[in-house]
């Protein structure tokens, strides 16, 4: 894809699209364990609310918003969703700002998602995960970022770089390399964002073999990564799975071949740092055959325990214009790509903050900070062309490459280091359902009714004058 065509572009039409977040959080006591009730009957039925449900396990929320036309929009809209959530649960329940589980009780006590009649099928799949991969495993939690152009942009792309491919096959390429190239440097995101570097000792075993430190009270932490939820102890498949991401079709034979070899029980099981989405998500490899590629999942990023959602505003305004630079950027022919990117994740997740980690680039050994730099500067570029960003979000970014302490994960671990993992977040986590209900009571009319529209439940009428 050619950076020239772009300019033929106005700033607004590259800038728009759509986008959503969802974002999983734990319910946990004031002393840090796992709140064991089951999900708050204020949000109704799990199976029928599309923006407020459970993931794994009933202690387990999962915010989702609605598709929206601007990163603000979508940010808002989700920042007063989890206000609301946060006010709603019990009073003595606080969402976890943690990626990594809060105290978590022996596996026979955590409790699984439970559904009514027509959610047998979800709850069983569950089980089997719980068989296949741990409980434990299953409570790590995080932030997920959806993103698509607009047709109108793709279809203008299209006829600019005079493919003769059909619209559909075209659009596919536009997200296929998109994903190619940022599982390649996913690793950024990761250092970027990442904010997870501790464990209670409830959790596993592999994850606290990586940590460095003990901070006295029954939890370690690591002084070396940002984030052990994309380190090698995460939520990963049990063996290394590379399917072919040149074609839909390629994709979609192989992972049917996972599924065949009893890699994995169907798709939705394929844990990568971006998934494709088609127009039936619950058919995925069906739906990618017929309609092809609507959005791009993004699935990297750490809950924050900074900001009162888990999320920060600048980091979503970064990582459009990063997925937008992974359309531009131009591709190596490097064979081994998929499993050196593979290697560079794991790496970062759990070295970043080790000067003597190296990535690999092309075969070739290249430190942290040259490689990410590079990166930045290229976007800097990029957005200086094509008239889009703000340049003080990338200064921000770059400043974070050349000073760790300014990072999301040095900044928890100092903290830990004062007052202990599970204190810490429990502090943090409080103070964030505090702000969230203060929030509540200097909402604007117009903003509830716009909510509201979106939500529609009952909880909403308890917090907004509508």
């Amino acid at each position: 894809m050619n950076l020239l065509n772009l300019t033929k572009f106005s700033p607004n039409e590259i800038l728009a699209g759509s986008f959503g977040i969802e974002w999983e959080s734990l319910r946990a006591k004031k002393n840090g364990q796992l709140s064991l009730t089951p999900h708050p009957e204020v949000f109704g039925d799990k199976l029928k609310n599309p923006l407020v449900t459970t993931d794994f396990s009933e202690s387990q929320i999962e915010i989702i918003t609605p598709p929206f036309k601007t990163i603000d929009e979508a940010f808002d809209t989700f920042s007063l969703l989890s206000d609301l959530v946060n006010a709603s649960i019990p009073d003595d329940e606080y969402l976890w700002f943690q990626s990594i589980p809060c105290i978590l009780p022996s596996d026979d006590q955590i409790p699984i998602a439970q559904y009514s009649k027509d959610g047998v099928d979800s709850h069983k799949y569950r089980q089997n995960l719980a068989s296949k991969y741990g409980l434990k495993k299953q409570m790590i939690s995080g932030v997920h970022f959806n993103f698509s152009f607009t047709d109108e942009f793709l279809k203008k792309l299209h006829d600019l770089q005079d493919s003769d491919l059909p619209f559909k096959e075209f659009r596919n390429e536009v997200y296929l390399k998109i994903a190619r190239n940022y599982l390649r440097y996913c690793w950024l995101i990761i250092y970027l964002t990442g904010c997870s570097v501790s464990c209670h000792k409830t959790f596993t075993e592999d994850c606290i073999s990586l940590m460095d430190g003990e901070d006295g009270y029954g939890s370690f932490y690591s002084t070396k990564g940002p984030s052990f939820r994309n380190a090698s102890c995460g939520y990963k498949n049990l063996k290394e799975l590379y399917p072919s991401y040149r074609s839909v079709d390629e994709f979609v034979r192989d992972v049917n071949g996972f599924i065949d070899n009893g890699d994995i029980s169907g798709a939705r099981e394929l844990y990568t740092q971006v998934r494709l989405k088609p127009k039936n998500p619950k058919d995925l490899l069906n739906s990618l055959t017929d309609t092809g590629i609507e959005y791009i999942e993004i699935r990297t990023l750490d809950i924050n325990p900074f900001y009162k959602c888990g999320l920060v505003r600048h980091d979503m305004y970064f990582l459009q214009l990063f997925l937008i630079y992974m359309l531009v950027k131009s591709e190596s022919d490097y064979e081994l790509w998929q499993k050196e990117a593979s290697l560079n994740e794991e790496n970062v997740a759990a070295s970043a903050y080790d000067d003597s980690m190296r990535l690999l680039k092309d075969g070739e050994e290249i430190t942290l900070k040259e490689w990410a730099a590079e990166i930045i500067n290229e976007m800097h570029g990029m957005c200086e062309v094509l008239e889009i960003g703000d340049p003080s979000t990338l200064n921000l970014m770059l400043n974070r490459v050349s000073n760790p302490e300014l990072t999301y994960g040095r900044r928890l671990l100092d903290l830990i280091k004062e007052n202990g993992y599970i204190k810490t977040n429990t502090i943090i986590s409080k103070n964030n359902k505090k702000t969230s209900i203060n929030s509540l009571k200097n909402i604007n009319p117009k903003e509830s009714d716009e909510v509201k529209k979106y939500l529609n439940l009952a909880f909403v009428e308890n917090y907004c004058d509508v």
